[in-house]
């Protein structure tokens, strides 16, 4: 039966989901805030009446609190209890009629007894200025002086009585006090978005055009460019050691600069771990340690570098002659942005498909029948609410008995499933296409001139026409192997408390196992796409012929695969360090006397990370093009080796310079 319904979930969900419960608070009685055409369409904000029961320990998830939950149209402005409506009431009738709209139904005036206020739960008891936050009524917390208040008070009535303060409602809410914390960075991240927007805009443009202009100039100076990334890089890291080793001198003798992380714990403030010695003292051993490793790199690797920039020269012609193979990928941007719409969709309809289902709650939870299901509108005459006195029948979330209902979490993972095809079919589709372009520019005996017209259109025309199949089936082995990889993480999650030292070891051992078949395939995948662009065999046979091709030519690949990579990679360090060193002097505000940047950013390094991450990623698209150009030609190389001898029947496609590099006899008979 499950397996049955599995196509069928689908048309379910977008049947039974409802995005509106995401958008809108919903109230104890499972009634969306805000919803239009019902009562509470001006009434988009959800109150709780009594915000102290949160401390209970029966308080579930999203901001469920053992308290009677409505719909206002804004959140209470003043100190009000009930007690003192019913003094003033015969005076001033006003007090009433604002205190009133915090009640679940009308009433004229206010007659109940506290008592029976209480064991109706009409009204609440006591109303404090609050504050609307994600459409929730949220204590207005401020420190006036050092001192925590509410509503400028330090002490209030709770209308029971009892005198509180402001320490005793921080604590009664300390879900709320959360997510206070988390408005209050949200907002200072805000403003400084809103601040520096056009100069991150202005950064990711630079850094396109940096590395536009380095995939050009690989074309003509690929060596120069090359030593010029190892230095580049090199001096990045070590302007990063001098700025951390300065730092790192500048608070010796400042106060509580000793500290450890480990004596301040997690704050959700930042800039005070880039107070602390440690912090600074730390990122400079990093630094060090790969400033060491790239020098080491480079005197090792300085015999075989000479290969990487003989196919970087040879890529940089192919996609001089084929240029629109840097835009490719935009259109691959556009295909998953669709890919993850269509999955998170899904998931949200999935999420909130099912009907309103009701559990007892108890402010105690004391009573045998807490958690359990219950109707609302009968809830009153049931032997529950005689047998847990306070008891109440509140909403607790969406779901259902039916069929379709329990097999909802199947669907999630099948939903995820799906959607890791399509990632990986979309760029199992720019990998083909690429290859075929490239391709067609090896093959072509003279260059220009044999070049077929339009040859990334042909090439991802001939994909989606004749290789959809193959590119699906190889997308459909990487899609199960993460798929496996995600349940083994969310099993090692959720059943940390529950394993011993054993099941742990295990647990690992699976993970790095999995970890390493996903490395394997997808290097097997991106050489069979190689091959099927070149041969346009089904996927098995293509992943066959490119690993015995891979394993004849096996020390060649190995230099070949890493340092042409290593050399990619340095470009797109180089790329994002510029425009990240960039950054960093302007929103610290080093360079007022070149450019005046933003002076009013609560947290620099909110614009600063933004950049960095969008210029990798811009950089990213760029040399991910140049490195399929690189593998292509490297396949297609080996290919042309084997297939011909240069003679006059059969001559080399390859380039003179690429087959004297390549081939020389002196790599493969050097002694020492």
């Amino acid at each position: 039966m499950a397996v049955t319904s599995l196509p069928l979930f689908l048309p379910r969900a977008w049947v039974h989901g409802d995005p509106r419960r995401v958008a809108y608070p919903t109230d104890s009685k499972g009634h969306f805030c805000g919803q239009k055409g019902t009562p509470n369409e001006n009434k988009t904000i959800l109150f709780y009446f009594n915000l102290f029961s949160c401390t209970s320990p029966s308080v579930v998830i999203n901001l469920q609190c053992p308290t009677t939950q409505i719909c206002v149209s804004k959140c209470p402005e003043k100190f009000l209890t009930y007690m003192e409506i019913q003094f003033t009431y015969r005076t001033n009738k006003n007090y009433w009629t604002y205190y009133s709209q915090f009640c679940k139904s009308t009433f004229v005036k206010p007659a109940k007894t506290l008592t029976q206020v209480l064991l109706d739960d009409d009204c609440p008891i006591a109303i404090f200025p609050s504050k609307p936050f994600l459409q929730r009524c949220f204590p207005d917390f401020s420190t006036k002086n050092g001192t925590l208040t509410v509503g400028n008070k330090t002490t209030f009535e709770d209308g029971s009585g009892k005198t509180r303060n402001a320490i005793e409602l921080r604590a009664a809410a300390n879900r709320v006090n959360k997510i206070l914390d988390a408005r209050t960075i949200g907002m200072k991240i805000f403003e400084d978005y809103a601040t520096t927007w056009y100069w991150i805009l202005l950064g990711l443009i630079i850094a396109m055009l940096l590395s536009w202009m380095f995939v050009i100039l690989l074309r003509y100076i690929a060596g120069l460019l090359f030593w010029v990334f190892m230095v580049g890089v090199i001096g990045i890291i070590g302007y990063g050691i001098g700025h951390c080793y300065q730092e790192y001198c500048n608070l010796q003798g400042q106060p509580n600069s000793h500290l450890t992380v480990y004596d301040i714990g997690i704050q959700t403030d930042i800039s005070m771990y880039f107070q602390l010695k440690q912090t600074w003292f730390t990122f400079m051993v990093i630094l060090c340690l790969l400033e060491v490793f790239i020098i080491l790199m480079l005197i090792f690797l300085r015999e075989r570098i000479r290969i990487s920039i003989a196919l970087l020269k040879e890529g940089s012609k192919a996609i001089g002659y084929i240029p629109t193979t840097l835009v490719y990928p935009l259109l691959t941007f556009i295909f998953l942005s669709i890919c993850i719409s269509y999955w998170a969709v899904i998931a949200v309809y999935l999420a909130t498909s099912g009907v309103p289902v009701y559990k007892v709650i108890t402010p105690e939870g004391q009573c045998k029948h807490e958690n359990t299901t219950c109707d609302p509108e009968i809830f009153n005459t049931t032997e529950i609410a005689k047998a847990c006195p306070g008891a109440q029948c509140n909403f607790a979330f969406y779901g259902g008995k039916s069929l379709y209902h329990q097999y909802i979490p199947t669907f999630q993972i099948f939903n995820l499933f799906v959607f890791l095809w399509l990632i990986n079919f979309v760029i199992a589709l720019g990998q083909c296409a690429l290859a075929g372009a490239f391709a067609s520019y090896y093959w072509a005996l003279k260059k220009p001139d044999d070049i077929p017209p339009y040859p990334l259109f042909t090439a991802f025309g001939r994909a989606i026409r004749y290789h959809t199949g193959s590119l699906a089936f190889g997308s459909l082995i990487l899609a199960s192997i993460q798929i496996f990889r995600i349940v083994l993480e969310y099993l090692d999650r959720h059943l940390k408390e529950a394993q011993n030292n054993i099941s742990k070891f295990l647990q690992c051992c699976l993970k790095c196992c999995f970890w390493c078949l996903e490395t394997v395939v997808k290097f097997l995948n991106r050489n069979a796409y190689i091959m099927i662009a070149i041969y346009g065999k089904n996927f098995c046979k293509s992943a066959r012929e490119a690993f015995n091709l891979l394993m004849r030519n096996v020390l060649k690949v190995a230099v070949m695969d890493n340092v042409t990579d290593f050399v990619l990679i340095l470009g797109k360090i180089l790329v994002t360090g510029c425009i990240g060193v960039l950054a960093f002097l302007l929103f610290t505000q080093r360079l007022p006397t070149i450019i005046e940047g933003p002076t009013s950013l609560n947290y620099y390094w909110v614009p600063l990370l933004t950049v960095i991450i969008g210029s990798y990623l811009v950089a990213h698209g760029f040399f991910s093009v140049y490195a399929m150009c690189v593998d292509t030609i490297f396949i297609c190389f080996l290919e042309d080796m084997e297939r011909n001898d240069g003679s006059t029947e059969r001559p080399y496609y390859m380039s003179q310079s690429l087959l004297k590099i390549l081939n020389e006899p002196s790599m493969q008979t050097k002694k020492p």
